[in-house]
């Protein structure tokens, strides 16, 4: 027994870890950061891309709604780069406290929106349509423009690099 305390009190002496070990495991979480860093980022633009995608999709919803509401009619507020919440009957951009009620199109934080207001001849003589585009990007995505345009129809289109500023053309 008494070799067996000794022998155990010997072997303290190799208790802990090498510094090449500990250089070892921080290499390899080094590895690892910078593995998930840039994934991570890519992530979040994503997810930033498609929080614009959704602002315009349901900007396309109010407004739709605003035209079966008010007589088959578009709103005649002609947006200009609006970078909050907004009414689409008046433009105005402070919503009442209770919250947003209907005709308010509420963006992301950092989505920035165009709406505007056009008309396309008709398919008869001396018929005019009213149409409307709505454009949105979001300044913590990629820099892809979201882009709806109601007399083309379909869905949102989507314009690498885009320009909120060029959205009226």
């Amino acid at each position: 027994m008494h070799d067996i305390i000794t022998r155990l009190r010997n072997k303290k002496d190799d208790e802990g870890f090498t510094l090449i070990e500990l250089l070892v495991v921080v290499v390899i979480i080094g590895v690892l950061v910078a593995i998930a860093v840039p994934v991570y980022l890519n992530y979040r633009k994503g997810a930033a891309d498609k929080s614009a995608q959704s602002d315009v999709r349901g900007a396309v919803s109010t407004i739709e709604q605003y035209y079966t509401d008010n007589g088959n009619s578009y709103p005649t507020a002609d947006q200009k780069s609006i970078a909050a919440s907004f009414n689409v009957k008046d433009g105005s951009t402070t919503a009442p406290a209770a919250g947003a009620p209907a005709g308010w199109i509420t963006l992301s934080d950092k989505t920035t929106m165009t709406y505007l207001i056009g008309t396309t001849a008709g398919a008869a003589p001396n018929i005019t349509v009213s149409t409307y585009k709505v454009c949105a990007v979001n300044g913590n995505g990629s820099g892809k423009l979201y882009v709806y345009d109601s007399a083309t129809g379909g869905s949102v289109k989507t314009i690498a690099g885009g320009n909120i500023a060029t959205c009226a053309a």
